[in-house]
């Protein structure tokens, strides 16, 4: 089998209710680049790349589309060794790998549909048929209702069944991060889990204080507290809190977590297969938190192709710790509106209270509904 062709496609949709994260980020569109590689056998297989779609469209077309065609698709960590020393020079890091994560995955799904297997089955095998998901939300909308909104947003999920809940934090006043926080878990008490994400938006003595002054709220983790780039920060936030302290999903490679596993760095990692380098790299990536006895959670944010191949790394991941009462790594589902989450795909990966199944079909487990990428695209 070779590929014949790598086309990228840049979907956007308009957000209806426009919704800001830390920072002061609004979100007002959802895009994605969309990777679709053909083969001589009439295998197609669907990736996805984590950031700006047009310019991860530009990196694939420009420096590995035509490196692409003509290779096995089977030669899947060939092809990953080749595009990584093509632009090691200049791309080590951010939107060169999350270009070639979006080929890795589609990769991977014509590998899975060539033998009729799931992608997880090709990776190690289940772990688990279905997987828990936690509810990412709670962003900042009405300004002037910051506490109130954040507890109804909250109590309607665990009237869903989810039993896990992370929240946005980072308001620029950490003593109303401290009080809405505080809210959302009287509101939905002690037994649903809750972790917070502030998008990197705070200096080491911020995390740290309002870390400490979050504790005694018996949270999941704190995630991003402190820049990605800083490692050193980031070991003494995580050494001075009691709570776990989550980052890693504005990291890149096997070399990018390198050392922040090695040193344990945050107590949990968080690797976006559409960002890090894909599934073959998350893989690596995954397999060195295990050896140093750091948690492995995926990041997951875009489509319904970035939800599934999510949902096949995770099914293969193991159990942390995999003793009597293990700890399942547990899925990512962002809940703000999104149609090329929710219907790109013709069978979407859907939740029911707050467990999703692991798709069975080959490769990714999902076929796109090219009537929803033609609507949708945009380049």
């Amino acid at each position: 089998m070779k590929v014949t062709d790598v086309i990228c496609h840049v979907l956007q949709s308009k957000v209806e209710q426009p919704f800001i994260s830390a920072r002061g980020w609004l979100y007002s569109t959802r895009a994605s680049c969309i990777v679709e590689i053909l083969t001589d056998e009439g295998i197609t297989g669907w990736g996805e790349c984590y950031g700006p779609a047009a310019v991860n469209k530009t990196i694939i077309e420009t420096q590995y589309r035509n490196r692409v065609i003509g290779r096995d698709p089977f030669d899947v960590e060939v092809v990953w060794e080749d595009l990584y020393n093509r632009i090691k020079d200049y791309g080590l890091t951010g939107m060169t790998i999350a270009a070639l994560s979006g080929i890795d995955i589609a990769l991977w799904d014509i590998i899975g549909r060539a033998v009729n297997k799931p992608i997880h089955k090709l990776i190690g095998g289940a772990h688990r048929t279905e997987v828990t998901a936690y509810a990412t939300g709670l962003y900042f909308i009405d300004m002037d209702r910051l506490v109130e909104e954040a507890v109804e947003e909250a109590q309607k999920y665990v009237e869903q069944g989810f039993s896990a809940i992370k929240m946005k934090i980072g308001l620029g006043d950490p003593k109303l991060d401290l009080r809405r926080v505080a809210a959302v878990r009287e509101a939905i008490g002690p037994d649903v889990k809750l972790a917070v994400d502030a998008n990197h938006c705070f200096t080491v003595p911020q995390a740290i204080r309002l870390g400490r002054a979050m504790e005694p709220l018996d949270l999941l983790w704190f995630e991003e507290p402190i820049s990605p780039e800083d490692h050193d920060g980031y070991v003494e936030v995580t050494r001075a809190l009691d709570m776990a302290v989550a980052g890693g999903e504005n990291d890149f490679t096997r070399w990018g977590f390198r050392d922040v596993i090695a040193r344990k760095a945050m107590d949990i990692v968080q690797p976006d297969v559409c960002a890090a380098g894909g599934i073959s790299e998350c893989r690596k990536i995954a397999a060195m938190a295990s050896a140093h006895g750091v948690e492995c959670v995926p990041h997951a944010w875009g489509s319904a192709i970035g939800l599934a191949a999510t949902v096949q790394f995770i099914a293969a991941l193991p159990d942390t710790p995999p003793a009597f009462r293990p700890m399942p790594p547990m899925l990512e589902f962002e809940q703000t509106p999104n149609p090329l989450r929710d219907h790109l795909a013709r069978d979407p990966i859907v939740q029911h209270r707050g467990i999703v199944r692991v798709p069975d079909g080959p490769g990714l487990g999902i076929e796109v509904d090219r009537a929803v990428l033609a609507q949708y695209k945009v380049a």
